[in-house]
Formats: C-alpha cells, structure tokens, sequence
C-alpha cells in the first residue's frame, strides 16, 4: 500500500504556548466577542493568532490581512521565537470534555488525496467542499512560508495499537499547558523518526479510503488547490519532495473513545409549520413534541440525507430556510419560534463512517459534528511549505 504520510520536520515555540495556540479560524464565526476575548489575551505576545484569518472577518480588507499573515510569518523565521525539531512525528494528548483524545501530528501527502465527487482515493473529504470558499484559504497559502494546520483527519485502530505502542515508549515531552478559553489540557510528545517510521505504516489500514478528514475539510482542499498550482512549475523530481506537496494535520483514531460523534439537527425557519408536520410525518415515521420532530431514521448517511431531502422538497414548494443546530435543547428553544420547526437527527455510528465513504462519495452537508467547538483542535505546530 503506498504510503499517504511523511514524517515532517515542525517547529514548535520556544515558550508561551498558552498564548501561542488558538482555536481553529473556522469556529466560533458569530461570536465576535470570543475573538476579542483571544485578541486581549495574546496582546503583544508571540501567538498563531498572528499567522490566521479568522471567518469572522473574512470579506473585511482580506488582502491586507493575508499580507499581514505573511509578514508576522517570516518575522517569525528570522527571530528566534521557533524550534525546529529534527524529522519526527508529535504525539499529543488534548483532554477535553469527552475525554482524552489522543492524536498524531504527521503531514499528509497531498497527492493521495481528492474531495472530487465520485473520485475514489486513499484520503478522503468527509464532505461537500464549498469551492467559493477556497479562493481566501488559497491566497493565505500562496507564497506563505510556512502553515500552522488545524485539520483533523481519521484513520481507523479499533484495537488502539497505534497509541498502545506509543503509550509505552519512553518520549521526550514538548509541551504540557492549558489552552485558553476553556479548550482543555494539551500535552505534546517528540516520536523521534526511528519510532515514527512504524508508527506511519500501522496507520495505513486496508479499506476505502484510507484515511478521511474529519475537521478542516475546506482547508485541506485548499492546501491541494494551492499544490496543484505550484506543481505546474516543477518538474516531475522538483515535485517529489516539495514542501507544498504535503501539509502537517493531526491524525485521531476514529475509534478513540474520545472522539465522540454529535448529531446537527435541522431547523425550518419561516415556513407554514404544521403543513410541514404533517408533510414530514407522511413520509417517516415519527414523534412529535411541540414543533419538533424525532423522525425514526438509521444512524447512516442516508438516512441523513432522507431527512434532507424530504426538508428541500417541503422548501422548495412551501418556502422556508434551513439552519443547522447543535444540541436538542438548542433545537427545542428555537422551534418555539412562529413559523419554525426542528427535526432531531441521529448520531452517525462510527462503524458507518468510512463505509458511506466509499467510492468518493461525500457524507451529506452537516452530517456530524466531532465533539463541540472548544474541542476543535488549537493551533500549535508548524512546518515551512516554500524553498523561500
């Protein structure tokens, strides 16, 4: 089986990683205060918030900010705020309020992977990718020097061999720190190369695909957009070994029993909602409670897109919007609304996951989330992507 990953040289901080690390730029996109908070927390200190766009502002003054990106990132190069650590992987445990989740930090070999429809691959997107929104995310990494990843991807360890074996190694401690707004403990580990090297191949279970990202879908398409672009200029030796070709990403067994699967449920806004109680309890069988639905369908990605096709149609000829929801409590408060109603998804089963994979096909559009926002993987090491 050819071999997806590469075992990266990354940099870490020399100290403060209290402030260095920050949560993913994709989370909290409505709560303007959670990113003020972060910005009054790092202030002047050394931070990947520096070298991130969060989406909050994405479409306010997006090219004075990717340059900025730029600047903060070789500013960084030249100082002496970074280690770079000899070719290894990071071994990390992030306690959360799942548990303790433990993770791999490697670079993925882009080339193994595709999010085209249909398109079968070792290393799979796990949903739909949006292209309108890659153009910003490409632009970030277009002539960065470096990238600072938050992508999750899964691979699959029922028998937890991978960390077993990790967990009785002797390895060197990076980092042991509380990360800020309430996102837990991080503890990071250096797998020194001659480790690393087993450790990579055991990843590689059989199957279709390989490997499928979890978190960060949007970013590791752009981290092919932006490859396939730089791969034009070089040649087929060039374009072996570049740096561009890989991209650094967490690897989480998909069977840790920290990673926990939550259901995003649909909300029906601004329709005639008991025309589409009674629409919906047509076509599934169902409970109602006040204007929410629980709809008896399997825990699979077509059951999930069932309910969501079921909601377009009633849309489409009825009017309405769609919002997607986490949490029932959540759901129920805002179903309570004239005009509005909720319909409680499943959980996927995790046996499900890398089946309603294969193929190239794509789980429906906010099909799962991996536990909740501040569970979201933190900003923290580093790996050059350019010759610069």
């Amino acid at each position: 089986m050819k071999n997806c990953l590469k075992i990266p040289r990354v940099f870490i901080p020399r100290e403060g990683f209290e402030k260095w690390a920050v949560i993913a730029c994709d989370q909290f996109t409505s709560d303007r205060e959670y990113w003020k908070r972060v910005e009054r927390c790092v202030g002047d200190a050394p931070s990947t918030l520096n070298f991130i766009l969060p989406e909050i502002y994405l479409g306010e003054n997006d090219e004075e900010r990717v340059a900025a990106i730029r600047e903060h990132m070789y500013e960084a190069l030249e100082g002496d705020k970074l280690v770079k650590l000899n070719r290894g992987l990071v071994f990390t445990e992030r306690t959360t309020r799942e548990g303790v989740r433990r993770g791999i930090v490697a670079a993925l070999d882009l080339e193994a992977y595709s999010c085209e429809a249909g398109v079968s691959a070792p290393v799979r997107s796990s949903e739909e990718v949006l292209k309108d929104r890659l153009p910003p995310r490409v632009a970030q990494r277009r002539e960065a020097p470096l990238e600072f990843p938050h992508a999750l991807i899964f691979y699959r360890d029922k028998k937890e061999k991978v960390v077993k074996g990790l967990l009785r190694e002797e390895l060197e401690k990076l980092y042991d720190f509380e990360l800020m707004e309430g996102g837990g403990h991080l503890t990071g580990w250096f797998v020194p190369e001659y480790i690393a090297a087993d450790v990579v191949q055991s990843m590689h279970a059989k199957g279709d695909p390989v490997f499928a990202v979890a978190d960060g879908n949007h970013s590791v398409a752009a981290a092919k957009a932006h490859w396939e672009e730089v791969k034009k200029t070089l040649s087929d030796e060039e374009a072996r070994l570049h740096p561009a070709r890989f991209m650094l990403a967490e690897f989480v067994n998909l069977y840790d029993p920290a990673v926990v699967f939550h259901p995003i449920h649909r909300l029906v806004k601004e329709t005639d909602a008991e025309a589409l109680c009674d629409f919906f309890a047509r076509s599934v069988r169902c409970k109602r409670e006040g204007n929410v639905l629980y709809p008896a369908l399997p825990a699979t990605a077509e059951g999930i897109r069932r309910a969501d096709a079921l909601l377009e149609q009633f849309v489409r000829a009825s009017g309405g919007r769609i919002d997607y929801i986490h949490g029932r409590r959540n759901l129920a408060r805002l179903a309570e609304e004239d005009g509005s109603v909720g319909v409680v998804l499943p959980a996927l089963d995790k046996d499900e996951f890398f089946p309603g994979l294969k193929g190239g096909v794509n789980f429906p559009k906010k099909a799962f989330s991996v536990g909740d926002a501040k569970s979201k993987r933190y900003y923290l090491e580093g790996r050059e992507i350019s010759y610069d």
